[in-house]
């Protein structure tokens, strides 16, 4: 097995790719393949004792920035670290690729060179939000695509049963509807079209879900467009930190309350565990024919490691067969169910 990852993604790079690439293929036994700027990577790399560890390079000269307009980028910088790690995947050199880089950059890499799932319109990313007993919720699409028709939806929900069934190990996922209410009929038009053709999908539909039931675990898929799914994840993670940051500010504020931190430490350990977005690692594009993770800019070492876990599990799994076939299977269905007419 390989894995490949993009050494020019982070905002920090390429040094956390770097050292994840050596924890990584010293925990996992897997060869890492880092991509980019050799002249940059090598040297950095030979301060570390790799001790013969199974970390190589490969060259790609450019790099798609965050700030730039990833499909101008990707054109003008052919050779960027984002398309010379999805070829090496289309040439069968690693089983998937991992970038802290770019989303979009990364999702149109990902369609020049892989191409899509025959039968899927649109990739979609995906994250794992924390749910209450230590559970995990894949909500579908976090950013991927902003604007969305109902058959955009009711794929994400076929590919997010997938992938919940695979890696998460959930046989018949429950999947919600994110919406501003639980009754049928709430939310917009998007919502309301989706829900009718959900309700006829074969996939085991709870209905419409708010927040509050996603973080109580009560639906193993969700799904929204990607709007709505950034703001969520977004929101999330701020108040996660802002909780963090000042329990431990009050719990620091005097002695007894530090003797209670101290008894207490096993337990604010599992929370910040579950609410640490760096144990995830990274989210998938689902919908790629090929296996594509994307980290968060700010990812460190851990976070990179945590996303070659995800990337190896991913393989490990047989997660892209699956889709693909989970998609063929209900091409026809996916074809057939349209959406009410709204203006009725």
């Amino acid at each position: 097995m390989s894995i490949i990852l993009d050494a020019m993604g982070s905002d920090r790079y390429p040094d956390p790719e770097i050292q994840a690439a050596v924890i990584a293929a010293e925990k996992f036994a897997e060869e890492i393949i880092l991509v980019g700027d050799e002249a940059l990577i090598t040297p950095k790399l030979k301060e570390i004792n790799t001790k013969n560890l199974p970390v190589v390079i490969e060259h790609a000269p450019d790099i798609v920035e965050m700030g730039e307009k990833p499909v101008e980028a990707a054109r003008r910088k052919p050779r960027n670290s984002m398309a010379v790690g999805c070829e090496l995947i289309k040439k069968g050199r690693g089983q998937a690729f991992i970038t802290a880089g770019n989303t979009g950059g990364a999702m149109f890499n990902g369609l020049r060179t892989l191409g899509r799932i025959p039968g899927v319109a649109r990739p979609a990313l995906t994250a794992l939000f924390p749910t209450r007993g230590g559970g995990h919720c894949a909500v579908v699409d976090i950013g991927a695509n902003a604007d969305c028709r109902p058959e955009f939806l009711l794929q994400f929900a076929v590919l997010g049963s997938i992938y919940v069934e695979k890696i998460l190990n959930k046989s018949n996922p429950r999947v919600g509807l994110l919406s501003n209410g639980e009754e049928a009929g709430k939310g917009n038009q998007l919502i309301k079209d989706t829900y009718h053709l959900l309700e006829h999908a074969g996939l085991n539909f709870i209905g419409n879900v708010e927040a509050k039931e996603l973080f109580a675990g009560e639906a193993d898929v969700v799904v929204t467009d990607g709007f709505t799914g950034n703001v969520l994840l977004k929101s999330s993670e701020s108040v996660a930190k802002m909780l963090t940051d000042t329990l431990k500010q009050e719990l620091m504020a005097s002695f007894p309350r530090k003797i209670g931190a101290m008894l207490a430490k096993p337990a604010f350990s599992k929370l910040k565990e579950m609410m640490d977005p760096s144990e995830v690692g990274a989210a998938p594009l689902l919908g790629i024919d090929g296996l594509v993770f994307v980290g968060h800019g700010r990812s460190d070492s851990q976070a990179l490691v945590s996303a070659i876990r995800v990337a190896r599990q991913a393989i490990q799994a047989d997660l892209l067969p699956a889709m693909q076939v989970a998609i063929a299977e209900r091409k026809e269905m996916l074809e057939n169910i349209t959406a009410p007419d709204s203006s009725h």
